[in-house]
């Protein structure tokens, strides 16, 4: 007998956690269905999408990297946010074959931030350390919430191509990303009533790459760190970001946050997450 099923795609995809979180929420269910990891090389990838089309057991897949971006024009539709990105991190298989690609970068994202944003403040602003399409997702949510963004890359030009494509009107800007981790001498004026984060969208401090360079002085008190890198858990940025007496958020909360949206697209159920998700980051970091 058949049994549905949904995947990861990446390249490479052996460090992903995704199969962990959608197999616990399945088991705790007790729904019969499976989540798997498929490496899928760029190379792969029209032909991965095409064999996946006409199996009807196919629920779908995530899309890490490198093919977020890619993934695009093998699919029929996209929903309305990961079009404002350019990016799907989702895609799912309707009956009639039609592979449609949304964004759950975005709300993952937030998710954590909801109770911070809930507040009033008389100024956001995000220091966003990557150009990649997870840096496209934040930038958009955060811009969507009222947030000033400053955009750094190792490309000035993808910084600024970025900010054109989400967000044309703003007020944001592009900065080249060794300026953060140079020190600054710039004095911050009263941060009372704003709200400050310093987001890490880059693969730096990931597992088996350098860590980020961020100097400290770039950061406005009472910032918050967030880092979309979870393995490690504890990156070098936000050990020193916390040492320094700053608020953060490890990357397992937009990891499980996105996966919970993908999970009832994928299998038609909401996942269980009652006790604040405590027993899915146990086995997660064990």
């Amino acid at each position: 007998m058949s049994q549905p099923y949904a995947e990861v795609i990446g390249d490479p995809i052996a460090q992903s956690k995704s199969p962990l979180i959608h197999k616990y929420w399945l088991e705790k269910l007790g729904l019969d269905a499976d989540y798997r990891a498929h490496h899928v090389t760029p190379e792969e990838l029209a032909d991965y999408i095409a064999a996946r089309r006409e199996d009807p057991d196919w629920r779908g897949c995530n899309v890490t990297m490198p093919h977020k971006q890619a993934v695009v024009e093998h699919l029929d539709r996209l929903e309305i946010g990961a079009e404002l990105v350019g990016a799907v991190n989702t895609v799912t298989r309707r009956h009639n074959g039609a592979l449609i690609g949304t964004n759950t970068d975005v709300e993952g994202f937030l998710e954590p931030l909801r109770e911070r944003l809930a507040d009033k403040h008389y100024f956001r602003m995000a220091r966003i350390l990557g150009t990649g399409g997870a840096a496209r997702a934040i930038a958009a949510g955060l811009a969507e919430q009222g947030f000033t963004l400053v955009i750094a890359g190792r490309s000035v030009g993808k910084a600024r191509a970025l900010l054109e494509a989400i967000d044309p009107e703003g007020q944001h800007h592009a900065a080249p990303l060794q300026h953060f981790a140079e020190p600054t001498d710039f004095a911050f004026d009263d941060r009372e009533g704003c709200l400050d984060l310093v987001v890490n969208a880059t693969s730096l401090g990931m597992e088996g790459h350098e860590p980020l360079a961020f100097d400290m002085s770039h950061a406005p008190p009472g910032s918050v760190f967030y880092d979309a890198v979870y393995h490690p858990l504890e990156t070098d940025l936000l050990k020193r970001a916390a040492e320094a007496g700053f608020g953060t958020i490890d990357g397992l909360s937009m990891l499980i946050g996105q996966a919970a949206i993908a999970f009832e697209r994928f299998f038609g159920a909401c996942p269980p997450r009652e006790d604040s998700d405590a027993e899915l980051r146990r086995i997660l970091t064990s």
